[in-house]
């Protein structure tokens, strides 16, 4: 029906599903302003009024407020807020609110800023009522958020992630045994080996639990590497969570790749069929999900072998990915 998230096919208001986001840090800070008269201005600046403390009272509230956003605008998810700080500018007759929120979570933090501003700022009204009725409360507005999938926005417009680095690549195994190593891990360096005889220069290979791939994989894209490959947490254990942390991700699927791995497994043991393994491209990287086996890894590098190249260097616009 149109491109706005909160409203499903029919029309019909809905809270956004975020359970495949990638959990990230995430902040956003907002501003507002309460337009009122010289002399009260004065008058907070010097903690002078009837209703004293004004400043620190507005600023709880505003803390208060952004804790109970959830509650207060129906369509928000409950987040837990690890940071919210509030500060206040003068003019000669406006005082500024700015909030800044910040979280770790799948979902943003933009409501919870607005909400302490606005809260802020009508605490600041109250608080000056008694010498000026007629205070404004004004141009309440978002500046910036970072985080997720789509980076660092500002009102000036979104300021583009790093433009991809030709020729490179990074390895993310996620394995909970090995994380915690109490399993040898020989996949990433695999790939790590597969990849440099191929030509791309392997920033790292890191080693997660699965509970971390979201993070992990949220923090490599961010350092713009031409390609990404995972292993393991394709399957259907209850903490296999690639698939899911790979598709939040994307901007667009490349469900041939996924299928065509799959098919090269399924030729030589039928459990291949439960990898929900996916492949697609965020920006220009393009993201690989292998099977943890070493047998998988095999067979999706053999996949990859005839292909990889031509796929980055249509991603890239042409011509070869050196």
């Amino acid at each position: 029906m149109s491109g706005l998230s909160h409203l499903d096919s029919d029309g019909r208001a809905r809270m956004v599903d975020v359970g495949d986001k990638s959990t990230t840090a995430r902040t956003a800070t907002a501003t507002g302003r309460l337009i009122t008269r010289p002399d009260v201005v004065a008058l907070v600046r010097a903690d002078d009024l009837p209703k004293a403390d004004v400043l620190a009272t507005a600023r709880i509230a505003g803390i208060s407020g952004a804790k109970k956003t959830s509650e207060l605008i129906p369509l928000c998810h409950p987040i837990a807020l690890t940071s919210l700080k509030i500060d206040f500018d003068f003019t000669d007759d406006s005082i500024l609110v700015v909030a800044t929120a910040k979280t770790t979570g799948q979902t943003g933090v933009e409501m919870e800023a607005l909400t302490a501003v606005a809260i802020a700022g009508l605490t600041l009204h109250d608080m000056v009522k008694a010498v000026d009725p007629a205070a404004t409360l004004s141009d309440v507005r978002l500046e910036q958020k970072t985080g997720g999938k789509h980076g660092h926005w500002t009102r000036d417009g979104i300021i583009e992630p790093l433009a991809v680095r030709p020729s490179t690549a990074a390895v993310i195994v996620s394995s909970t045994a090995g994380a915690a190593g109490t399993r040898e891990d020989t996949t990433g360096p695999a790939i790590a080996d597969w990849l440099g005889a191929h030509g791309y220069g392997v920033d790292a290979v890191s080693l997660v639990a699965d509970a971390d791939i979201g993070a992990e994989l949220a923090r490599v894209v961010a350092t713009a590497p031409a390609v990404i490959l995972t292993t393991g947490g394709t399957g259907m254990s209850p903490t296999d969570r690639t698939p899911e942390a790979t598709r939040a991700m994307l901007d667009r699927e490349l469900p041939g790749v996924a299928e065509a791995i799959r098919a090269r497994g399924l030729a030589v043991t039928p459990t291949a069929a439960l990898s929900r393994a996916v492949a697609g491209t965020v920006g220009d990287t393009v993201i690989v999900n292998l099977p943890g086996s070493a047998g998988g890894v095999k067979d999706g590098l053999a996949v990859l072998d005839g292909l990889l190249d031509h796929l980055v260097a249509q991603v890239a616009g042409g011509g070869t990915h050196g």
